[in-house]
């Protein structure tokens, strides 16, 4: 991929802007695919392995939170703000660094991303994030726009919430 511009407002840099190729189109981005079936072995390990352990949103409100609020604040902080910024600032020859296929921007708010989970999860189910957190920065630097990013971290949720719902059923 040739290297791109710096962003010129904040808007830009925080990936607000629509995606970039559109993602609509069909057949689908093959990454975005990819990412979405390889959640259902999870949900079903999930299900069978920590059935009893998962807990399932109670009420609507649990279940917008879940689905809907923390995924759109979650990735326009991290993704958005937070690796936006980190894309700019960290750089060598106009390219963002890498760690082989992972920028350096995207491993540092992963960190925080699971550093923010250990407030509220076990050691394990924050470190679980991780690996989310990577396919949803490569995402938002795919498609230079936290908004794939977003719905797939909803579909996850959703996923998640729907397992708990019926391991508990």
């Amino acid at each position: 991929m040739a290297p791109q511009p710096p962003p010129s407002t904040l808007f830009q840099a925080s990936g607000l802007g629509w995606p970039r190729p559109a993602i609509g189109r069909w057949p689908p981005d093959r990454q975005i695919a990819l990412a979405t079936l390889l959640a259902l072995p999870v949900w079903l390990a999930l299900g069978l392995l920590l059935g009893p352990h998962l807990r399932a949103p109670l009420g609507w409100l649990a279940w917008a939170s879940l689905v809907l609020v923390q995924p759109l604040l979650e990735e326009v902080v991290f993704r958005g703000l937070l690796q936006g910024q980190a894309l700019v600032w960290l750089q060598r020859g106009g390219r963002p660094w890498r760690l082989g296929p992972i920028t350096l921007a995207n491993a540092l708010v992963t960190l925080a991303f699971v550093a923010l989970h250990l407030r509220a999860q076990p050691l394990a189910w924050a470190l679980a994030v991780a690996a989310p957190s990577l396919v949803f920065g490569h995402l938002r630097e795919r498609f230079d726009s936290v908004w794939p990013a977003v719905g797939l971290h909803a579909f996850y949720n959703a996923g998640f919430g729907i397992t708990a719902w019926l391991v508990s059923h």
